[in-house]
């Protein structure tokens, strides 16, 4: 007998709420499941950490998948909640970038998607770790935080607000001096920003770290040298075909754990989601420590 599973519905993602009311999510799943005579439950969350409460609630009761139906920030909290526990993760994805789902091949549409946390099958892949803060895609410090801070704070998301936000930033935005100590080194450099990447892209196909593998048991460390607006603006479409590491200014490498500091304290993002740090951050990937529902092959 297989398990019920749960949604956890973050009613303000950037989708959720485009034509769309409680009424009709609910709606969808209901037909999705009947279809399916799966048993399920619903929540919707009221405040930021709220997903990762019920989900952990949810998968305490025996709940699996339990489905994350929101942004990238949603996806975190319900993956925190069932990183190393039985419980599978699934993902309607509603956000603005949707940088995990997209990796995993999970359908944009609502209703594929449910299909998807119904009849799919099951990955396991790693969980990186800055700070004390998991994070199942990406997590960094400099320019990308600094564009997560200023979206939290737009009255208007979705993909405009995040294109907004980049520009705002990319146009006034500083370089800062870190010290980045890996197993091998430590360097004193200063940078635009400094990635840290399980999956290789924020979503919408931009590709920060082409040849990061979500199961592969390292993070990729990617590091922009300062540049000034205009040159890194130029340089924005290697992001989108994939050869951003093929840039003089950017330097990979691999790592399973690193400790980035400065002389201040750092402001830092984990899956899209700024964070206030203090002035030493360390980070470290968990191998194989979250299961995913994706769809089932195809082909013969």
């Amino acid at each position: 007998m297989r398990s019920p599973l749960a949604f956890v519905i973050n009613p303000v993602a950037g989708s959720s709420r485009r034509g769309s009311g409680p009424a009709d999510l609910v709606g969808a799943i209901r037909r999705r499941c009947a279809a399916a005579a799966a048993d399920h439950e619903v929540a919707f969350t009221e405040r930021p950490g709220h997903a990762r409460e019920l989900a952990a609630a949810l998968a305490g009761r025996g709940f699996s998948p339990v489905v994350a139906w929101g942004g990238d920030g949603t996806v975190n909290e319900v993956a925190s909640a069932l990183m190393r526990r039985d419980a599978v993760l699934g993902i309607v994805p509603a956000g603005s970038g949707n940088g995990l789902a997209r990796e995993l091949g999970i359908s944009l549409r609502p209703e594929e998607a449910i299909d998807t946390a119904l009849r799919g099958g099951d990955r396991v892949i790693d969980v990186g770790e800055l700070a004390g803060r998991p994070f199942v895609n990406l997590a960094g410090v400099g320019l990308p935080a600094a564009v997560a801070d200023l979206f939290a704070r737009l009255a208007g998301r979705g993909l405009a607000g995040y294109v907004l936000a980049t520009a705002r930033e990319l146009l006034r935005y500083r370089s800062e001096r870190y010290a980045v100590a890996t197993r091998e080194r430590t360097l004193e450099q200063p940078a635009l920003f400094i990635e840290l990447a399980n999956g290789r892209q924020y979503g919408n196909g931009a590709v920060v770290a082409p040849h990061a593998r979500l199961d592969d048991g390292r993070l990729d460390l990617v590091s922009v040298d300062p540049i000034g607006p205009a040159r890194a603006a130029w340089g924005l479409w290697r992001l989108f075909n994939g050869t951003i590491d093929r840039h003089a200014y950017v330097h990979c490498s691999r790592v399973d754990r690193v400790t980035i500091s400065a002389d201040r304290p750092l402001r830092f993002h984990v899956d899209g989601e700024p964070v206030q740090g203090g002035c030493c951050l360390s980070a470290t990937v968990h191998p194989a420590a979250l299961r995913v529902r994706v769809p089932p092959p195809t082909g013969g």
